[in-house]
């Protein structure tokens, strides 16, 4: 069965180039005109990814994926005509998996959607017990603990957090995680890494602002603590 896809644009344009785009490479596509649309069509027909356009009338991109992630961790990528850093890492703080700028090529989306999709259906993880300090980490189930109380993750926070916790001390350059998390490198960017690192520690940190857990290495990365 074919993966299903959400495209959110404003502009007919876009929404129709878009559809016939990734209909041609195989997937099976939905489109919407703005958020309360969007909704609509993830309760009829939940997609397995949203791109998503952050400039829509109404409640806008940012908006409609912290609402979103109130249910459900479905990848989503957002597309933003701006270029601000501090545009990217609201977006990424409001739950968003990774973003393009427009103009984009659709073989940069493609790149990031499969790298997406193929993290969400990965089914190689370890089924031991990972446990970090307070945390007691899953993979297999998608289960993580913080002193026996449960902790709601993203897939890539999750892939991020099993991915350091599963190798404690070793340091992990930006560039290793973007390939071992996301998936890719030649599209990557580093502000990938550095924002998920910070939206993951304000769930498991017991202080955010003094990480016990994820430990910068100065120059070099992060690591999870041996302890």
């Amino acid at each position: 069965m074919s993966q299903r896809l959400l495209v959110v644009d404003d502009d007919r344009h876009i929404r129709e180039i878009a559809k016939l785009t990734l209909e041609e490479e195989g997937y099976a596509v939905d489109t919407a005109n703005d958020a309360e649309e969007a909704l609509e069509s993830i309760r009829r027909n939940p997609p397995d990814l949203l791109v998503l356009d952050v400039m829509l009338p109404g409640r806008d991109g940012f908006e409609l994926t912290r609402e979103i992630r109130k249910t459900s961790n479905m990848p989503i990528i957002l597309v933003t005509a701006k270029t601000d850093t501090i545009d990217k890492v609201v977006g990424l703080e409001s739950g968003a998996d990774d973003y393009v700028t427009k103009p984009f090529e659709m073989r940069e989306l493609l790149a990031r959607m499969r790298a997406l999709l193929r993290r969400a259906q990965s089914q190689d993880e370890s089924q031991r017990i990972i446990r970090v300090g307070p945390l007691e980490v899953r993979p297999e189930e998608g289960v993580v603990r913080r002193n026996d109380e449960p902790v709601s993750l993203t897939r890539t926070e999750f892939r991020l957090l099993t991915t350091l916790a599963s190798r404690p001390g070793r340091v992990f350059s930006r560039e290793q995680l973007l390939s071992e998390v996301w998936g890719y490198d030649y599209f990557g960017d580093a502000r990938l890494v550095d924002v998920h690192i910070k939206r993951l520690r304000a769930k498991i940190e017991p202080d955010p602002h003094e990480p016990a857990i994820i430990q910068t290495v100065r120059g070099m990365g992060y690591k999870v603590s041996e302890e």
